[in-house]
């Protein structure tokens, strides 16, 4: 077969065909394990280069404005703070109450500075790696905005006229910047919110279809109206609700979390012909806290299981967060690449799988 580059590559796999190996990415590799393989100071794209990873990831520019030394408010008036290995979470948003929604107004999609760093990556990557944009629908703004999931779902049983005002304010200004984020030069759509945790959604499915999957529905319109793929991002135990995300459209699911329960072998099995795998190899234990040995045999299963026939992207299970061993990490690339050549060997899937 052909030697393809890793915009080709992983292209392919998106249309759940048999590129020339199992393309690699990562949707986020944090500072810290950058670092660690490259040095002091070493940047994203560094290591993206020094790895010949396959996609490499983006999302829009903010402009913050800081409180403290490890506080700040984005555009949109949430507050962060920064915490260990310089990963930020949300510790209150600017709407209390249903007044405040009626009143409120997103940033500017198309502020000039939004894409400046995707722009970079344009001239960098195009063509040769695949730009994955990474955007939102409504649901993990929403509970930012109101100040947590809790206050969310109050909202969804005593006002759902202004969650819905609320989401659809979110879900305007997101897919105008993803809109923007195709036309400068992005390859693929990907949309970041969370539906679950290990335990199940973090709704009835019955309320999950009505207060967000129209908005899941809505961006991968907006990758169909853009022509290019959509590929999901949720952690957790998506049986009760995989069948919807299926059905809206997606072009592949990330990253089918082992830790919660979810087998890339029988999500392939049952979907393979519809959606392309993303994942799994688990950075809960393997990759934080495994050896180079149970790295390589994970590896391993995973192309066993969900590499035959095309259509799977090999990622972690989450990301490369700080507490992912460097030495992992480059093991888990390594062996990918060296094991996931197609034709996939018959041995090795007989063996692992």
């Amino acid at each position: 077969m052909k030697r393809m580059n890793g915009c080709e590559r992983f292209i392919s796999a998106l249309r759940k065909e048999e590129p020339d190996r199992v393309p690699i990415w990562e949707l986020i590799v944090n500072q810290p394990v950058v670092e660690g393989i490259m040095g002091a100071g070493g940047t994203y794209v560094d290591l993206c280069n020094h790895l010949d990873l396959d996609g490499v990831t983006c999302g829009e520019d903010q402009r913050l404005s800081w409180i403290s030394g490890d506080e700040y408010t984005d555009e949109w008036g949430i507050r962060w703070r920064v915490g260990a290995g310089g990963l930020s979470y949300p510790v209150g948003g600017p709407i209390r109450d249903k007044e405040d929604i009626t009143s409120y107004e997103a940033p500017d999609p198309d502020a000039d500075w939004r894409l400046k760093t995707l722009e970079e990556f344009v001239r960098r990557f195009k063509g040769k790696r695949a730009i994955v944009f990474l955007g939102h629908e409504s649901f993990e703004f929403s509970h930012y905005l109101v100040g947590g999931m809790r206050k969310l779902f109050l909202l969804y049983a005593r006002e759902p006229d202004y969650a819905f005002r609320l989401a659809d304010i979110i879900s305007r200004y997101k897919l105008a910047v993803m809109e923007r984020a195709v036309e400068v030069g992005a390859d693929v759509l990907l949309t970041g919110d969370d539906y679950c945790n290990a335990h199940g959604p973090f709704m009835r499915p019955e309320q999950f279809r009505k207060f967000v999957l129209p908005y899941l529905e809505r961006a991968v319109g907006c990758a169909r109206k853009m022509g290019v793929p959509f590929i999901k991002h949720t952690d957790g135990y998506l049986w009760p609700i995989i069948g919807d995300l299926v059905d809206c459209g997606i072009d592949g699911l990330h990253p089918i979390e082992p830790a919660a329960r979810m087998d890339i072998g029988e999500v392939k099995s049952k979907f393979g012909g519809r959606i392309c795998v993303i994942g799994n190899i688990d950075c809960s234990y393997i990759l934080s806290m495994g050896s180079l040995e149970e790295v390589r045999v994970a590896v391993k299963k995973v192309i066993a299981k969900a590499s035959p026939g095309g259509g799977h992207i090999i990622s972690s299970s989450n990301s490369i967060h700080p507490g992912v061993k460097p030495e992992n990490f480059l093991e888990m690339v390594r062996v990918a690449k060296e094991c996931g050549k197609y034709p996939i060997d018959e041995k090795l899937i007989k063996e692992f799988s």
